[in-house]
């Protein structure tokens, strides 16, 4: 490159980076920095890490299930018991995510029973029991092995070969997640009755 036209570069950079600042203030103006909204209401803010909108990174544990065509009702039970926030915080955790045709299993009504408010309290116990702390993979559990379930109880492990199974429910699949993993199983894990 000759030394005319390098000169004329740097002298054209000056009002370059004027007029880009320019555009990036009027955008910004045009973002609503006063924090009210078309309608004259104020702009409130998200509730918890799970209105934080990202589709570029890894699916942190409830956007897994969420996507999940077989973990609806795992979704509306998160859901009923008010744990949306908790499944997206950083953990880490390890989530046995039973699919739609366990919570179908359940005794007649006993679903329905769980999603109605008054119960909200039952209903995180049964959903604790299925998540304990830490991102366990499948090649990490052992055959006898004890896990300390989020609920205060415990849940056993059994391998055999290359079928391992929690509480004698078996582990279908894992899916790794940016908090955790989710272990996709046939059953919902029912805590021990105290």
């Amino acid at each position: 490159m000759d030394s005319t036209l390098n000169l004329q570069l740097i002298k054209n950079e000056v009002p370059m980076k004027r007029v880009c600042l320019l555009l990036a203030c009027l955008w910004l103006a045009g973002c609503g920095g006063g924090g009210e909204d078309q309608s004259g209401g104020t702009n409130a803010p998200a509730a918890g890490q799970s209105a934080v909108q990202d589709d570029v990174s890894q699916k942190d544990i409830l956007k897994v299930a969420a996507g999940s065509p077989d973990h609806g009702t795992l979704v509306k039970a998160v859901q009923a018991a008010g744990l949306v926030d908790a499944l997206a915080n950083a953990g880490p955790f390890t989530v046995f995510a039973p699919v739609d045709a366990a919570f179908a299993a359940l005794p007649a009504g006993a679903l329905d029973d769980l999603l109605k408010p008054e119960n909200k309290d039952k209903l995180k116990t049964i959903l604790y029991h299925h998540v304990t702390t830490s991102a366990l993979g499948v090649e990490s559990f052992q055959d006898g092995q004890t896990l300390g379930m989020v609920d205060g109880s415990s849940a056993a492990i059994t391998k055999a070969g290359d079928v391992v199974s929690i509480d004698g429910h078996k582990i279908l699949a894992s899916v790794k997640a940016s908090n955790g993993m989710v272990h996709v199983i046939d059953a919902v894990l029912l805590p021990p009755t105290k």
